[in-house]
């Protein structure tokens, strides 16, 4: 008992960790330019993408773990680890792939078929799974860590959704607004959860 415990105390405290003080978007970078394109996409539901993106993370964080296992004991593992994670992702986009599309017929079943290519081939999935691996996290620690970089991003497009009201002031000049006051608001915040996390800035 005291271990299955301990395990999902494991898990919770690195999906916390992976919300805040190593998001994907912030502190990495990872999936900017789909996070861009996602806020100003009124037809893809953040909450939906958010949901697709963490049950991919999360399938895909055990077979990454067995299968890091198998890249570390081959000859050339540096090579061989992006296309073996690669092929974990495309598995489980795969398996989502025929689950949705047995579901199609129901309710937002065919809203999330469309979503899926959006969440699954993604860089933040593919990046979140590489951090996991070459930081030798557990089982337990990278499922964890999936989870919290799905809605550590989900919380990313909230943020950036919200600028994106507020930052249509007439006091912005004109060559800043739009996109390019979007990626300085990003870059702002990034520096602060950046320093937020015990780090400085050199200048």
């Amino acid at each position: 008992m005291n271990d299955v415990m301990q395990a999902v105390g494991v898990f919770f405290s690195y999906a916390v960790l992976a919300v805040f003080a190593q998001n994907a978007v912030f502190t990495r970078g990872l999936g900017v330019s789909r996070l861009v394109q996602l806020v100003g996409d009124e037809r893809t539901s953040s909450g939906w993408f958010a949901l697709l993106l963490c049950v991919t993370q999360v399938l895909v964080a055990p077979l990454a773990f067995y299968a890091g296992g198998f890249v570390a004991a081959q000859p050339n593992p540096a090579q061989l680890r992006p296309l073996v994670y690669l092929a974990c992702v495309a598995v489980v986009s795969l398996f989502e792939f025929i689950m949705l599309w047995t579901a199609r017929g129901k309710r937002h079943g065919g809203q999330l078929l469309r979503i899926l290519p959006l969440a699954s081939v993604n860089s933040s999935v593919l990046g979140t799974v590489m951090v996991e691996r070459t930081q030798s996290f557990t089982l337990e620690q990278s499922m964890g860590f999936g989870l919290g970089s799905g809605l550590g991003y989900l919380l990313a497009v909230m943020l950036v959704t919200e600028a994106d009201r507020r930052l249509r002031s007439e006091a912005i000049p004109e060559a800043f607004r739009g996109l390019p006051i979007t990626l300085v608001y990003i870059g702002v915040l990034a520096l602060a959860i950046y320093g937020f996390t015990g780090h400085s800035v050199i200048l």
